[in-house]
């Protein structure tokens, strides 16, 4: 997550902190309507957290990723959006400054884990469809979990040192009840290129050559529908459609990511250009926090043995014996 920078003498007068005056109604109903959301966020990953790890028939790579997904989208429900949802509500940082420091941390180590599994399911999907036997022989769910683990390590090895080596935060004496770390000029260029430019490249490039591959299967399976096929030909058919359709899928997933995740780091980037106001970036965090909320929808609309596993849950099946054997994929 893009850090800002300021300099010292600038953090007062960049920041504009507007006071907000509501009436207790809307009050509450901020706060109620902020509790459905985190509710909805937590619940609807804590779905697919259990559907992944508990299914055997969906232990596959693609969906160790979904589950890393989900892992850090259910984080962000627990641990980034009340304080977030908190601090746009009362326009103030009310939780001190040693929590402010633990909760940029947590943040950033999420929210960056979250662009990089995205990234990742980028290049999955790539490998899967310009090499499937490539993939099918190297690509496992052992390397993808060991891939995913390396991951997370590198970003909160990363995001620690940032946050607690490097970034400044104010002494809430010129700027009482604020909560933004600052980075110099060098180190604001270098979280840019790792937080933002180098997984948005790899997103965009990578999703551009899923779509012409996919583009290519779809011509490829009309001309072995216009023939007599063997059954071998049917089976490749059959599984070229079924890595379009999870391109798909996993093309919206990233899309809506980046619908959410560029607002925010291009307005922050207009540092030195505007003046910031902070009430902006609140809601520009929180539409980037939204998207942990949005991704388990996509699941529900999109993919059917979600549907299936919702079910299951709901009515404590899962919990039967040998469930985890169910048959949830058609």
């Amino acid at each position: 997550m893009n850090l800002m920078e300021f300099n010292q003498s600038d953090r007062c007068v960049n920041f504009s902190c507007p006071e907000r005056s509501v009436s207790p109604a809307v009050y509450i109903l901020l706060y109620v309507c902020s509790a459905a959301v985190v509710l909805l966020t937590v619940c609807g990953n804590l779905l697919v957290i259990i559907s992944v790890f508990h299914f055997k028939q969906l232990h596959t790579p693609t969906n160790m990723l979904v589950l890393s997904l989900a892992v850090s989208d259910f984080l962000v429900g627990i641990f980034v959006m009340p304080p977030m949802f908190s601090w746009a509500i009362e326009t103030c940082w009310v939780f001190g400054r040693d929590f402010c420091s633990v909760f940029w941390l947590i943040s950033c180590f999420i929210i960056n884990v979250s662009t990089y599994n995205i990234a990742l399911i980028a290049v999955d999907r790539y490998l899967a469809l310009s090499n499937p036997f490539l993939y099918m022989n190297h690509v496992s769910v052992r390397i993808t979990c060991v891939v995913i683990v390396f991951d997370w390590c590198v970003v909160m090895v990363y995001n620690f040192a940032l946050i607690y080596l490097i970034a400044d935060f104010p002494s809430f004496v010129m700027c009482p009840g604020e909560c933004f770390p600052f980075l110099n000029e060098v180190w604001t260029v270098i979280d840019l290129v790792i937080s933002f430019i180098i997984p948005l490249s790899v997103i965009i490039i990578l999703y551009i050559g899923v779509f012409v591959i996919a583009k290519k299967h779809a011509t490829a399976i009309r001309e072995l529908n216009n023939h007599t096929r063997p059954e071998t030909q049917k089976i490749r058919s059959h599984s070229m459609k079924s890595d379009r359709k999870a391109a798909k899928v996993l093309g919206i997933l990233v899309s809506v990511f980046l619908l959410c995740l560029v607002p925010y780091f291009i307005y922050s980037l207009l540092g030195d250009v505007i003046e910031l106001q902070t009430e902006t970036l609140q809601k520009l965090s929180i539409l980037f926090c939204l998207n942990s909320t949005i991704n388990p929808v996509i699941y529900a609309l999109f993919y059917p043995w979600f549907r299936r596993c919702f079910k299951l849950t709901i009515t404590l099946q899962i919990f039967q014996t040998d469930s985890t054997l169910i048959s949830v994929l058609s």
